[in-house]
């Protein structure tokens, strides 16, 4: 079973990422074939500074392995060292209806925000499917609010198959994530770079720590008993205590007498230890820039062969390259 995920270079991750995908792809990556991409082309639509997007590409890829993605078992490359990728968009864009693309909810959403909608975010879903089929995937892990990405994959995929006459693209399934505990940002609402409102993995201990104790909070005084089912701070607590240490603090909340203040440094304290061998790991990494670029480049290697061969059992099917005999 080849299972296929990628993430964008939008920034460095945070908590909402970790718990909310990374945790589940490393899981999956003891499948018999794992391919994970930094997807720096579908960064092109939101960043558009070379120094940014490099260093957000090499940071993404020091932070996966330092979570504990492993390149013995999965194949780690940028998305832009296959080219072969950019030649299947075309060949996909020419068998794709232009309704189809309209339909996709991530595009109005993202011109209902302001974003100029330029081709290349009316054509996202296209790369992504791209992505996706380039490598003959089983499976892509996906978020519910990325499904319709994967129902326009499948769309195009059967479209092509049904022009040329064969099984000539494979049909990818979703896998759709465990929706775990909500990951609020220090505001309470969703954690999301987009919003400002991210604690970041890696974040310097002083920072981490300033940026916990901002976590916003109601105005109750510390004798007051406290609701941990409706506290941010204690939802946050969650995603790094034992049972036993959950109880434990929502006693404390539930008896009075307890700050929101102590209840931010025990997070502090908590997250520190669950992520102290990644962030070593990290400087570890970090120091060692030709050790990334090998993986990287490894990886680039391992999936361009997968993709070429694919590719040219498309231009085949197309009669792109033939020579007439």
């Amino acid at each position: 079973m080849r299972v296929l995920s990628g993430i964008q270079p939008s920034g460095r991750f945070h908590w909402g990422n970790y718990f909310g995908a990374i945790q589940q792809y490393i899981a999956l990556q003891g499948n018999e074939q794992s391919f994970y991409f930094i997807a720096d082309l579908h960064a092109l639509t939101t960043v558009r500074d070379a120094k940014q997007l490099t260093e957000n590409t090499w940071d993404a890829a020091v932070e996966l392995l330092a979570l504990g993605l492993n390149p013995d078992q999965a194949t780690l490359f940028r998305q832009s060292d296959v080219p072969e990728v950019t030649e299947l968009v075309w060949i996909l864009l020419t068998v794709t209806q232009f309704s189809l693309l309209e339909k996709c909810t991530s595009y109005k959403d993202k011109i209902a925000k302001g974003i100029p909608p330029d081709a290349g975010l009316f054509t996202y879903p296209a790369l992504m499917a791209a992505d996706i089929l380039l490598y003959d995937t089983d499976v892509v892990p996906v978020g519910s609010d990325q499904i319709q990405h994967l129902e326009v994959t499948r769309d195009i995929a059967q479209r092509f198959n049904s022009i040329y006459g064969g099984e000539f693209l494979h049909l990818p399934t979703a896998s759709v994530l465990k929706v775990g505990a909500k990951v609020p940002g220090i505001d309470g609402e969703k954690m999301s770079k987009s919003y400002g409102n991210a604690i970041e993995i890696f974040e310097a201990e002083k920072p981490l720590r300033k940026k916990i104790m901002s976590i916003k909070t109601d105005s109750l005084p510390l004798e007051a008993p406290k609701n941990p089912d409706t506290c941010s701070v204690f939802a946050l607590y969650q995603l790094f205590a034992t049972q036993e240490q959950q109880m434990q603090l929502a006693e404390r909340y539930r008896a009075g007498g307890m700050g929101y203040g102590e209840a931010k440094q025990a997070v502090f304290e908590a997250a520190m230890e669950y992520f102290a061998v990644a962030r070593a790991k990290r400087q570890e990494l970090a120091a060692n820039p030709e050790l990334i670029e090998s993986i990287l480049e490894a990886g680039a290697k391992k999936a361009r062969a997968k993709a070429r061969e694919v590719l040219q059992r498309l231009r085949d099917a197309c009669g792109l390259g033939r020579k007439r005999l």
